[in-house]
């Protein structure tokens, strides 16, 4: 029973984490495919130009507060008590502005200022098609001149970020609600100087000193103190 009480906080701990990083990874993923296209139509004969338009380039500021909330689980793993409970408020705090970002609406201003700004610095592919809707080639400008149009096209893809958002979140609830319980860092991993929790009267140490003609009652620094002296 006492190890099945060990476990649970364990397996709670592992969760939250699993959780966090999936939802970040979500907000990743979904702002890298495309939110909407720009269509330019140029002065006849000229084909019409498409251009993709992804939710990095509409909505940066939502991948940043995924790649923040990554950071934030590491420092949840480094961390105990009422720190560790402070950093999932703020865990909780930046999945709720990723969901607020991502929910915003994306005006077609923005869509077609974002397709024309990069067009021009050749950051953004896209296609012309004729009228009759043929294929074409690259094309790397927009052609002056031309009316635009935006089409929403992500309204999946914002969903999943929003979803990774509310995971984010909730890894955050989770970590102030029972943070605390958790299991900390390893002793392996504290600073040098902190005392060991490793028993020094453990019986493979014993018979190890025996074998070396050493007193296993007496501390490492009593030796050293006889050295010395």
């Amino acid at each position: 029973m006492p190890s099945e009480q060990h476990s649970v906080p364990r397996r709670e701990f592992t969760g939250v984490l699993v959780l966090g990083a999936a939802g970040a990874g979500l907000i990743v993923l979904a702002t890298r495919q495309p939110w909407a296209h720009a269509i330019f139509t140029p002065p006849k004969p000229l084909p019409m130009q498409d251009f993709a338009v992804s939710g990095q380039d509409l909505v940066p500021l939502a991948s940043a507060l995924a790649l923040a909330a990554l950071a934030c689980l590491a420092a949840v793993i480094a961390t105990r008590s009422v720190l560790r409970r402070a950093v999932g408020v703020l865990l909780a705090v930046l999945g709720v502005a990723a969901g607020a970002t991502v929910a915003a609406g994306v005006s077609s201003a923005s869509v077609l200022a974002t397709a024309r700004a990069n067009a021009t610095s050749g950051a953004l592919g896209g296609s012309t098609t004729s009228g009759s809707g043929g294929g074409g080639t690259a094309h790397a400008v927009v052609i002056a001149g031309s009316a635009g149009r935006a089409v929403a096209s992500g309204a999946p893809w914002r969903a999943v970020a929003i979803v990774g958002a509310v995971a984010i979140v909730a890894a955050g609830v989770a970590t102030v609600w029972r943070g605390a319980a958790w299991p900390v860092m390893s002793a392996r991993f504290e600073r040098p100087g902190t005392p060991s929790r490793k028993p020094a009267n453990d019986s493979a140490s014993m018979w190890e000193s025996l074998s070396r003609d050493v007193d296993p009652t007496v501390t490492a620094d009593q030796l050293d103190g006889g050295t010395r002296t």
